[in-house]
């Protein structure tokens, strides 16, 4: 019974090699597409840089109606949508980030399994005294968790930049929104104290 069951799973961990590898280059492109997301993000982060600026220090949240925030996508969502409160402000940057972040982690674990499946085929092969098969397994083997590491560290890279990036935007937009708040309580207060010395004269 257990040596049957040995032979099931030795079974179905060859069967998951195909996927986990084909996973694995799905996911090494990705983290190049991101590589050139996050190179375009930069570019436009610079360009629009001072349109930023504007933005967070202005308590007029009507003269930026036209205004290009492209790399700051937590401004534009503020832009935006001018009732969205900070809770979903931190949602938004928490999708932003989903994808490298879980590719971050996928990654190593891809690799590993990708590393430990074609073990046992190589030591098959070792107590057969098939020099060739281990080689060719053992090829397989480091050629994955490479993949994985260096597909692991590209995303780690990302997601880091781009948490900083975000964490700045939602600090700025925050102060904004507070600027912006005690601008319109002193307007109110401003305007009811006229009010009042209208109604008393």
């Amino acid at each position: 019974m257990i040596t049957q069951i040995e032979q099931i799973m030795y079974q179905m961990s060859d069967f998951f090699m195909a996927p986990v590898l084909i996973l694995l280059v799905i996911v090494f492109i990705y983290s190049l597409f991101a590589i050139g997301e996050c190179i375009a993000q930069a570019w436009q982060r610079k360009q629009n840089h001072n349109h930023f600026s504007e933005f967070v220090n202005s308590k007029d949240v009507a003269q930026f109606s036209g205004k290009n925030l492209q790399g700051y996508p937590i401004a534009q969502l503020a832009n935006h949508n001018k009732k969205i409160d900070k809770d979903q402000l931190d949602v938004a940057a928490l999708k932003l980030l989903e994808g490298v972040r879980n590719v971050s982690r996928l990654a190593p674990m891809l690799g590993l399994i990708a590393t430990m499946i074609p073990m046992g085929p190589a030591l098959k092969s070792l107590a057969d005294g098939d020099i060739q098969g281990i080689s060719e397994n053992l090829i397989i083997a480091f050629s994955a968790v490479i993949f994985g590491l260096v597909i692991a560290s590209i995303t780690f890279w990302i997601a880091s930049v781009k948490k900083r990036w975000l964490a700045e935007e939602l600090v700025a937009v925050n102060a904004r929104a507070n600027l912006a708040s005690e601008h319109n309580t002193a307007g109110n207060a401003t305007q009811t104290h006229a009010e009042q010395n209208n109604a008393a004269a």
